[in-house]
């Protein structure tokens, strides 16, 4: 359980502080460290891929090709997710494309979690998706709230 309370300090710390700091200076809070968050966030969840890469290749289904590459390149594209929410001009195709891998990502937790891969929570078993899910669709939500909103109003 310490794996998704991690995460959700890493992301909500940098908006909470900068809000805390916002209400002190009495100036209007910015949506910036929203996206710091996701940065954050993003970045730990790549270190995985580099520090804990065997679980992770035990993640995906023996008949996936290359899993052991695959997972060094998801990691490599979180790394660059994680820069693009960092870089104001990139934050909304970040945005999109982490929404993207979020969505694409979750059959290998429901897989690892069948399969109690003991990595991150899955040797819960399915009942660790009681947790993931929900921490997936409030990541979504997150990124939809603070970065793509407005930019699909347009």
């Amino acid at each position: 359980m310490l794996t998704p309370t991690l995460m959700l300090v890493l992301l909500a710390l940098p908006l909470a502080i900068a809000r805390m700091l916002a209400a002190w200076r009495k100036t209007a809070p910015s949506a910036a460290p929203a996206a710091w968050g996701l940065g954050l966030l993003f970045l730990f969840t790549a270190s995985g891929h580099f520090l804990q890469t065997q679980p992770m290749v035990q993640m995906l289904p023996a008949w996936v090709p290359a899993r052991e590459a695959l997972v060094y390149a998801t990691g490599v594209l979180e790394i660059a997710i994680a820069v693009g929410f960092f870089l104001p001009r990139w934050r909304v195709a970040a945005g999109w494309v982490a929404a993207a891998v979020l969505i694409a990502f979750f059959p290998a937790n429901v897989y690892a979690a069948f399969q109690q891969v003991p990595m991150g929570g899955h040797a819960w078993g399915p009942v660790y998706l009681l947790v993931r899910g929900p921490l997936q669709l409030f990541i979504l939500g997150w990124i939809w709230f603070f970065l793509l909103r407005r930019s699909a109003a347009r």
